[in-house]
């Protein structure tokens, strides 16, 4: 799910400004970027990030403010007046004319570190940017909450016309065997006429069982609604029997489900030969698609 979440703590003089933005991901994946200070704090950070955010590619920017550059970083002094004195000693010579930039110096490695504060100032440091952290996740879950409230009343509407169709296909079904009867007997009986034979009911029972066995759809339809009201209880909240929601990522078991209603209304279609039947199949199909789509993106 999408969302964006800012906040921005101050201790010590220094000022932590944090930025998180979700994008859809089927899994979670965590973009992580510190400045070298406070680099030590990226695994807490994806640790606290995992403790919020089930699904999605979270994006995570720390930003430090009013902090002197003496604070940041550290210069080795000793190795840099070393390679300063050799690059004069070549300088010198006759056939050498260069002069020597010290600020270029300091990307060489080993010459500008970043500091590593002592204990007591990184534990005020991670203390700092997860409580910064957490504020900004906060705001994020209330950006995120508001649209989990879209998406669910688009999959209500999609589940209403789903179990009105299955409604249909039930009633439908209960005559379709009857038909089935009548159109058989019919025919046999135009197609026995011209010889004066007539036809033997059992026979005809016999054909009827096989196309009943053949086409039966009682227990695809069962499941179907079954998986079609846990499906509607997980979008209202905790579906019963299970634990606790929090601890769990609902979207999963909403794209489980989804893919279990499309399995079976699959299986419906194979079986069901009459064309008022398929009509509400080719519908369900497409809203179970809608679904399966909008689910990608449920945490």
């Amino acid at each position: 799910m999408t969302g964006y979440g800012q906040a921005q703590g101050q201790s010590d003089g220094v000022t932590y400004i944090v930025e998180i933005k979700t994008v859809n991901n089927r899994y979670f994946k965590a973009n992580i970027k510190l400045p070298e200070a406070v680099a030590f704090l990226e695994e807490d950070i994806d640790k606290l990030l995992r403790e919020n955010v089930l699904r999605g590619t979270v994006n995570y920017v720390l930003r430090l403010k009013e902090i002197s550059a003496s604070e940041l970083y550290d210069i080795d002094e000793g190795a840099l007046r070393a390679i300063v004195e050799r690059l004069s000693r070549i300088a010198c010579s006759p056939d050498i004319k260069c002069n020597i930039d010290v600020g270029s110096l300091l990307a060489l490695p080993g010459i500008l570190a970043p500091v590593s504060p002592d204990e007591k100032a990184a534990e005020q440091i991670k203390k700092d940017v997860l409580s910064t952290t957490q504020k900004a996740i906060d705001r994020l879950k209330q950006m995120r909450a508001a649209e989990g409230a879209a998406l669910a009343a688009d999959l209500n509407g999609h589940c209403k016309a789903i179990s009105e169709n299955l409604g249909q296909i039930v009633t439908r079904s209960s005559v379709v065997l009857q038909e089935y009867q009548k159109k058989l007997k019919k025919r046999v009986d135009e197609l026995l006429a011209d010889a004066k034979l007539k036809l033997d009911e059992e026979t005809l029972a016999r054909e009827v069982a096989v196309f009943a066995d053949r086409s039966d759809i009682s227990e695809e339809i069962a499941r179907l609604g079954s998986h079609l009201q846990q499906f509607i209880e997980s979008c209202q909240g905790q579906p019963k029997g299970t634990p606790d929601p929090g601890n769990s990522a609902a979207g999963r078991r909403l794209d489980f489900l989804s893919q279990e209603m499309l399995r079976e209304i699959n299986t419906i279609s194979s079986k069901a030969s009459d064309s008022e039947i398929t009509h509400w199949v080719v519908d369900i199909k497409c809203r179970i698609d809608r679904i399966k789509e909008q689910v990608q993106n449920i945490e």
